[in-house]
């Protein structure tokens, strides 16, 4: 039988009381949907206080006839953070992990044909003695039933778990160990091999004459199937698959393997889970996938939201995985500090964003029964992950955490009983620390701007011949808001960018994971006092800021083109310009100024020699004018040129001795006087006085203009939106649609000092999650649009503030 999601219905109160348990309690319930979260939260200036209680959940189960002999199966996706289940007064089960499932059986206690009372002490205090507490933590922890809630009915004899691992044999040369120098997609698309499917089953029970059918399936199509005896409730098996194709970064080729007992001519049960064949592999060398070297380019991820915290449903644990893959140009992910939903990873898997997955904790060890729940943890992540093709590392440490050998070398002995196909990492801040893990995973702070983006692995780790990757950079060394000034902005774009080409430039790192995807809520010892972190290449709704160009132009998906700059003169000190950089994807970027070509820039005047793509520096905003509008030689020109273009950058107080060298023998050789310099500086360069320049940008690839620029100054302002899906669909729970606004110029340039919030109004079946005003910070804003449980038409409509006009209107299909 199907999975029955009991994620409706449900009654819930911010205080806990057995009489939750009574079938006539009278407590005042509010009536929520799962996914839920305890306390809805401001979007800063909080107080995480509100979210630590002990609340209570209760539902009624009706159990028809049909259900009757069965084994009946409750399943909690995940609870924040202890869990206490009820049925009919008494208490069945509890679980100390707020980020892990947990399954209760239920089948003695059910009772056919009544109204069954089920009830959850949700207990999300951060006094709790789990991982993460016990200490400081930099992130809210939130509380509820926030991922799915579902029933089983099954068999007496039923499968309770498949491990299924793809196996590639030896003799197979993969694309990557193939040599020469060809095109991966092309390669993958005709690779093929004969494999196997070496499958561990874990049964319920064991009946003798009871067999096993296996299964392969691409997209529906069986690819092979056998049948074994059963012959022990835990049954190690194996199919073999022929034309197999591998599941690859690039073309991530999914296969369905399902196991189902057979009695007789009647099937007793079923499991199916999705699988990938890869090779991974984390060599002293760096990282390699099927066969070909790798770097991972990565950002860690933490799984809040504004507003409702944990509590978001599939679409949005999907969104936060294309825009990673699509908009940011990533391939891969670190869930930090924590497992994530299924859905989430799934959606990883689909479309080739690898992960690195570890359990809960932030930088505290607790006594022995927090460290024994610890590998608990670690014994539940790997059991409900390992499916996943797009997993390729284990985090087995507390994140940030000390030594502590003991602890350790029990993590990872369970992490390897459980899975010895991957290996085992775990995140350090520290440097020549034990390790007991197969990669030495390390948070690299080392950057301040002025060094090298990260540290030499020698100087790192004390284990030469192990695999090396750098976990976090940046972060908290340079929190950066989305209004921040432009120099901040650019700086936080270029120390990102520091780091990424020197993890290029060293060959044995694998790879680095920024820190961080998206700013997120925090407590009160972190963040800018207003609970927030401004660490992402995001703001919390997910809108890009400049440093996420740094990322996003390594994909070809989304034509990128980011002039790290409004041309405001008046927005830098002094009036000095500044470097101004170009991110882009596309072969080339023409510059005109006022319709007048100026410069076309390539990724051959790259700043950095180890990225293939890097930020390209605007150094001319004068061009060929000077020979054409004021009668200079070219050598003239050059000279003139390359003067004005400094004086603009960095400005006169800041001339280098060279520069006023230069200065005065143009001023002698071409018999210029000061003044003369001064009206050629305002003419070409500062354009005081005049209409206003307008900076044109063209990004070319293929030949052909794939994306257009316009910089000028602000003549009227708009609202823009992207929403990530406009067909709202019920499924196992409610909907949602994350709304991402910018304010923008007539240009569709965002307007970064824009900080007025936005009135916005719905018609039909949705609901605002959050206030009815849009939080607009640095011209960046959002909302989400939830699903109430009915069909039609309904629309969103966001209005500029009093004093503006203006409007703009989003259709749902419910």
């Amino acid at each position: 039988m199907a999975r029955i999601y009991i994620n409706d219905e449900w009654g819930f109160t911010e205080e806990f009381s057995d009489e939750l348990n009574f079938s006539n309690c009278n407590k005042s319930l509010k009536a929520v949907r799962i996914p839920h979260t305890v306390k809805e939260l401001p979007f800063n200036y909080l107080d995480e206080k509100t979210y630590q209680m002990v609340s209570g959940y209760r539902r009624v189960i009706e159990a028809p006839k049909d259900w009757e002999g069965k084994t009946v199966l409750l399943t909690f996706e995940a609870v924040g953070h202890v869990a206490e289940v009820f049925l009919n007064g008494k208490k069945l089960a509890i679980h100390r992990c707020g980020y892990t499932a947990f399954t209760v059986d239920i089948s003695d206690e059910i009772v056919i044909g009544v109204k069954n009372i089920l009830v959850v002490k949700c207990d999300s205090r951060e006094s709790v003695n789990v991982p993460p507490f016990g200490f400081v933590i930099d992130y809210l922890t939130y509380g509820g039933i926030y991922r799915d809630v579902y029933i089983e009915v099954k068999d007496k004899t039923y499968i309770n778990d498949i491990f299924a691992k793809p196996f590639i044999p030896e003799d197979v040369v993969l694309p990557g160990e193939s040599g020469g120098k060809v095109k991966m997609n092309t390669k993958l698309r005709d690779f093929s091999f004969d494999g196997k499917v070496q499958a561990d089953i874990n049964l319920s029970r064991f009946v003798e004459g009871d067999k096993l059918k296996l299964s392969l399936y691409d997209e529906g199509t069986l690819v092979s199937e056998g049948t074994v005896d059963i012959t022990s409730e835990n049954q190690k098996t194996e199919l073999e698959a022929k034309g197999i194709k591998l599941w690859d970064v690039t073309m991530p080729k999914l296969y369905t393997f399902k196991a189902s007992i057979q009695r007789g001519e009647d099937t007793i049960d079923e499991k199916e889970v999705r699988i990938g064949f890869r090779k991974s592999e984390f060599r002293k060398e760096g990282y390699f996938l099927n066969g070909r070297k790798l770097k991972i380019r990565g950002l860690n991820r933490h799984q809040s939201f504004p507003y409702v915290g944990y509590a978001a449903p599939k679409s949005m644990q999907e969104n936060d995985a294309n825009i990673m893959k699509y908009e940011l140009g990533l391939n891969a992910v670190r869930t930090s500090h924590y497992p994530q939903s299924q859905y989430f990873i799934d959606k990883c898997d689909e479309i080739g964003l690898m992960v690195f997955t570890e359990i809960p904790g932030w930088q505290h060890i607790g006594d022995d029964d927090w460290k024994a729940q610890a590998v608990m943890n670690v014994e539940e992540m790997v059991s409900q992950y390992r499916n996943h093709p797009s997993i390729i590392l284990w985090g087995v440490r507390i994140n940030e955490s000390q030594d502590n050998d003991e602890l350790y070398i029990k993590t990872n002995e369970v992490a390897r009983r459980l899975d010895p196909t991957r290996p085992t990492g775990g995140v350090r801040n520290f440097k020549k620390s034990h390790l007991f893990e197969d990669v030495y995973t390390y948070n690299d702070f080392s950057h301040i701007g002025t060094n090298d983006g990260v540290d030499k692995k020698s100087n790192i780790t004390s284990e030469p011949d192990k695999p090396y990757m750098v976990s976090e950079y940046n972060g908290h060394m340079f929190p950066t808001k989305c209004f921040d000034n432009e120099e901040l902005r650019l700086e936080h774009a270029m120390r990102h960018a520091r780091v990424l080409e020197k993890v290029s430039e060293y060959s044995d790192i694998c790879g680095s994971f920024g820190w961080c995807m998206f700013d997120y809520n925090t407590h009160k010892d972190f963040g800018s006092g207003d609970r927030i972190c401004y660490h992402g290449v995001m703001d919390m709704f997910r809108n890009p800021k400049m440093a996420a160009a740094v990322y996003s132009m390594h994909q070809k998906k989304i034509p990128v083109l980011e002039v790290a700059s409004s041309m405001d003169i008046g927005e830098h000190p002094g009036g000095r310009r500044g470097d101004v950089y170009i991110f882009t994807n596309a072969d080339s970027v023409k510059m005109y100024k006022n319709d007048i070509f100026i410069k076309e820039y390539t990724h051959d005047d790259q700043v950095f020699s180890h990225m293939k793509i890097t930020p390209i520096l605007i150094d001319d905003y004068v061009g060929d004018q000077l020979i054409e509008n004021e009668g200079f030689t070219k050598k003239q020109a050059d000279d003139v040129k390359k003067l004005l273009n400094y004086i603009g950058r960095y400005g006169l107080e800041e001339l280098s001795v060279g520069m006023k060298a230069k200065m005065a023998k143009i001023m002698a050789l071409y018999h210029m006087k000061y003044d003369d310099a001064v009206q050629l500086f305002g003419k070409y360069i500062g354009n005081w006085g005049g209409e206003g320049a307008i900076f044109k940008f063209e990004a070319i690839s293929g030949g052909k203009v794939v994306k257009t620029v316009v910089k000028s100054i602000v003549e009227s302002i708009h609202i823009e939106a992207v929403v990530d899906h406009t067909e709202l669909k019920e499924e196992n729970s409610y909907d949602m649609a994350a709304v991402r606004i910018r304010v923008v110029d007539q240009n569709d340039n965002t307007v970064p000092i824009f900080m007025q919030g936005l009135p916005m109004t719905v018609e039909g079946p949705i609901e605002i999650v959050g206030p009815k005003t849009a939080y607009m910070a640095g011209g960046l804003g959002g909302t989400y649009i939830r699903t109430t449980g009915k069909k039609g038409k309904a629309s969103l409509t966001i209005k500029m503030p009093e004093g503006y006009e203006g409007e703009y209107k989003i259709d749902f299909t419910i």
